[in-house]
Formats: structure tokens, sequence, C-alpha cells
């Protein structure tokens, strides 16, 4: 049994908390909230003779059937019968591709009506068909997302209110990060990280897979940034500067084998998977690989055991832009994504500075600073993206020394960085940490597992706005969405991801799915009594601060 970090709860207890579905609910407690959903009197009955009606020929309709039907079966032992049939008149569940995508709302968009005798679900594209069935989902009762229906109470009736629900999501970026360099974490949690935010219809993941503290991705031009890279001789224990290390060889790597079964997993559940490969900055773990890319003469290059920033950043050299262009090729062919995330955070300056061939390259391109210096850097590295079809993202500070042309910039020292981009018409993802990173305490930090710092509850995360007042409509417009990020420093197991990421990221997905006029605080926090105990049969350790009755601290 693992170890959880508080509140345990046993199956028996989760069962016994919800063991039956009352005959009707006046609302049911559906997140992210839908921007239309009107109810009717009656109550569908999902049984052994129901049927999912569909046209299986469509690829997109063929892959969103057999999710529905895998988790109706697993968790009623029930075994649905798939017809192309257009002639049922009663007990059938209807999937159906509607072109006329004007009235959705916008393509990610559906309709799902449900009554006495049937369910019907219409969508522009298989991705509104997906988002649809995730809202069917939370219409039966919490043990619909139980794999095995040998541990489902006998008694569950497994009803469905009837209702008109008429839904598509306010940003197309909704996003969630997992960083992997500073823990690394398996295959398996990684599609359960994307099974969590499919579920409430996210639909980026960006995958931090290099960094100081450990390169994570095989690049097979490149051996040693895994053999030597991907591994360091020691870690930090305790907080930072607490000087005290483990002295333990800590490491792992994702085969490129691995990062394909990831990305076409995420596909299926309508997630593009945008990999963070970082630079110039937080470059040790690559320096350390192959010194030849670093500025200095240093042969004692080394993996970071420790976290912060440093010195090591890659020197401007044609070696480094080749090496750079060889290891994005290979990303390219891993990750159809449109966007490769390029890091472009936290780069001292010093070495760039102490580096004669550094100082030769500003010259020769007229550069006035360093800080032009790493938007030469940049704008080099998006040129050659660009040539191949896709476009960069990067962190704010990115738009030191001028931003490249084609960037989209992640704004996480605040808002301050999205709202310029946006006034430069450049597309924006907002993250402010203040509100958008799960690596934060969510309470006191006398009684939480040790967090980096920082102080945000999940009634903070709910509250974030992504479209600053500073813009008006049209430069509005340039805020794709917002993300939520979990650095993992002080995370170093599954379990505490999902402590620190959740129920904040169930915020976070609301706030960039449903409408602003619908977000309601203690609406929401309602609806997550119904989703605690979703994430109670999931196997979540969700964090329980609201859970019940309504916590004391409100910020």
């Amino acid at each position: 049994m693992r170890n959880r970090l508080i509140y345990p709860i046993t199956i028996l207890l989760i069962f016994a908390a919800a063991c039956t579905t009352p005959s009707h609910q006046s609302k049911p407690n559906i997140i992210p909230e839908p921007v239309s959903m009107k109810m009717e009197k009656g109550n569908f009955q999902l049984d052994n003779e129901t049927i999912i009606s569909a046209d299986t020929t469509s690829a997109g309709i063929k892959n969103v059937v057999r999710q529905l039907k895998k988790r109706i079966d697993n968790a009623t032992g029930y075994e649905l019968t798939i017809s192309n049939s257009d002639t049922l008149t009663t007990n059938y569940i209807a999937l159906n591709i509607d072109a006329d995508t004007a009235s959705y709302g916008n393509k990610e968009g559906y309709s799902l009506s449900t009554s006495d005798n049937r369910i019907k679900l219409q969508a522009p594209t298989p991705n509104g068909l997906f988002y649809g069935i995730q809202t069917l989902f939370q219409l039966l009762p919490p043990q619909i997302y139980q794999s095995d229906y040998t541990l489902v109470p006998q008694n569950t009736t497994w009803d469905i209110p009837a209702v008109e629900v008429e839904d598509y999501p306010r940003f197309k970026y909704r996003g969630m990060h997992l960083d992997v360099d500073r823990h690394f974490f398996p295959v398996k949690f990684i599609k359960k990280y994307i099974d969590l935010m499919a579920m409430n219809k996210m639909n980026r993941f960006h995958w931090h897979l290099t960094d100081d503290q450990g390169w994570r991705i095989q690049i097979k031009q490149y051996p040693k940034l895994t053999s030597v890279g991907a591994w360091r001789d020691s870690t930090l224990v305790g907080h930072y500067g607490s000087g005290n290390y483990n002295h333990k060889r800590y490491g792992g790597y994702y085969t490129q084998d691995e990062i394909r079964e990831v990305v076409q997993y995420a596909k299926k559940r309508y997630i593009t998977v945008i990999p963070e490969i970082e630079m110039p900055g937080h470059a040790s773990a690559a320096i350390a690989s192959y010194p030849e890319l670093g500025c200095s003469n240093i042969k004692n290059h080394h993996v970071q055991p420790t976290w912060g920033v440093f010195e090591d950043i890659y020197c401007p050299s044609e070696k480094t832009f080749t090496f750079l262009e060889n290891v994005l090729t290979e990303v390219m062919d891993l990750f159809p994504s449109k966007y490769i995330h390029i890091g472009g955070d936290e780069a001292p300056k010093t070495a760039w500075k102490n580096s004669k061939l550094a100082q030769q390259v500003m010259k020769r391109e007229g550069l006035k600073n360093e800080e032009e210096l790493q938007s030469y850097f940049i704008t080099r590295i998006e040129k050659f993206l660009n040539a191949h079809g896709r476009n960069i993202i990067g962190w704010d500070e990115i738009l030191q020394g001028g931003l490249a042309p084609n960037a989209t910039v992640m704004s996480w020292r605040g808002i301050e960085g999205g709202i310029e981009a946006a006034k430069q018409h450049h597309n924006v993802i907002m993250t402010p940490g203040g509100y958008c990173y799960l690596d934060h305490y969510q309470a006191d930090p006398e009684t939480e597992p040790l967090a980096i710092g920082g102080f945000t509850t999940l009634k903070k995360t709910y509250s974030y706005e992504p479209v600053p007042n500073e813009l008006n409509k049209e430069e509005s417009k340039y805020i794709l969405g917002a993300q939520a990020n979990v650095w993992t420093e002080y995370i170093n197991s599954p379990d505490k991801v999902e402590y620190m990421a959740y129920p904040r990221a169930t915020a976070l997905a609301e706030v960039t799915w449903s409408p602003k006029s619908k977000r309601n605080w203690t609406g929401f926090w309602r609806r997550m009594q119904t989703e605690f105990k979703r994430l109670d049969i999931l196997d979540v350790n969700a964090a329980q601060h609201y859970r019940g009755k309504m916590p004391h601290f409100q910020e």
C-alpha cells in the first residue's frame, strides 16, 4: 500500500460516501462549468441493453466511442453494443459530427441532450465529442471512474439526469506543465497526469524535459546527453541553502519510443504535448555532457545537485547552433506540436561577458549588449524552427533585447510580460507565479509538506483572470489562455505531484474553459465536493483542505 501524505481514505469509505445517486439532481456537479445547462424532467437509465450509436468508420469518432464504451463497461460490468444504425428509437447514446460549426461557439464545442429514452451528443469535431463525453461521465455517479466493476456497490444506479447542455471553451490554450528534470517520473504516471487533464477538458501538456539537474530525453546523435546528462551524483535535502545532500546518484530519461508512446496517448485524449528544451541558460546537464558547448575552459562541468540559477550557458558558437539544431530536429520528429518551448529564462550573462567568442559575435552582429545577444540567439533558433513549420514559446525573459518575430510569450514573472507582448501583438500564455505555480504552499506551511515557498490556495487559483485589465479588446485577442506549472525541486514522488496539483489544477481548468460570467467561487466549491469523490476513485492524492467544511484561510 502506498503511503499518503495526509488524509488516508480507504476504498470502502469512498464508496460508502457515495454508493447511490438520487433519481433526480437539481443541478449536476460538472467541472468545468458549462456555458449553458438546462435541467429537464426525467432520467436516462444506463443498462446492459443500452446501445452506442455512431459512425465508427470515422477514426476520430471511433476513438471517442472506444473510450466511452471502455469507461462504461469497466465501471458497470456491461458490454455495450456499438451500432451504426440511425433507426434506433430508445435506450441509446448517439454520437454525431455536425458540419455546421457556427452553432457550437468554436470547433471544440459540443451539444449534449439527455432524456428518458436517449442521449444525443453532437459536435463539429472529434475534440468536441470527447469533451462532451467528459461531461456525460460527470452526469453519472462518481463510480463511473472505477476501472473494476466488482468494486462498485451493487446498489449503484446508473441514472443520468435529463439535461440540455451547450458548451465550448473560453480559451484555446488550457495547459498543465510538469517538470521532470528536478525529479523524474515514470511513463505510467505521465499517462495518469494526462488522464486527469483530459477529465477537466485541458488540452496542452507542457513537458519540461531539460535543465541544470538533468537531461530527460534521448537524443540519438548525442548519447552523452543521457549517459552523462541524465544523472546527478547527489540531491539537495531540505530547503535551498541548507547545505545538506543525500550523496545518492539520481536520474533517468525517456527513450524515444517512450516519448512517442506518451505523445500518442495524449493525442487520443486531444491533448497536444509541447516539449521544452531549455536554452541558452539552464544548460548545465548539456554542458556536463559536451563541455565544448560552454563558454569557459572549465573541464569539470557537472549536472547540478541543487536548485537555482547557474552560470552555465550555451556559448553562441557555430558548434552550439549545430548541436541545438540537431537536437531540435530529433525533437520535432518526436513531437508533432506546432509549438516547441525553448525556455529563455534565467540566463546569466557573465560567461558571455567573459567570452572572447561571445564578444566577437556581438561585434559581428552589431549588438549593443548581452541582452541583445540573447535575442540574437533566440531569433536564430526561431528561424530554424519556423523553417520547419514550427513556432517557439519562451518564458517572458525572451522579451529582453527584443522579441523574436513569431514568438509566443509565456508570462510567469507576474502579468507584465504578457501585457507587453500582447501590446506588441504577440501571442501570450498567462502563467503568473502567484496564481498558477502549483509548487507553492496551499495552506499553513507549518502543517504542509516541504514546498519552495509562496502561498497559493485553491480559492486564489480559482480567482485568476487571464485577460489583464490593461489590455483593450484588440490586444486581449492575443491572450491564448493560461497554464498551471508544477516545478518539482521539492516534489519527489507521483503522490506529491498529485497533492500539489490537485485540486488547484481543477480550478484553473474551469478558469480557462468556462465563461467569465459563470465563474462563482461558492458554486465551484460545492461542485468540488463531488469532484473529490471522483479523485478518490481515481486514486489521486488530492489535497483535502477544501473538502467538506470551508477552511478558515480564504486568500
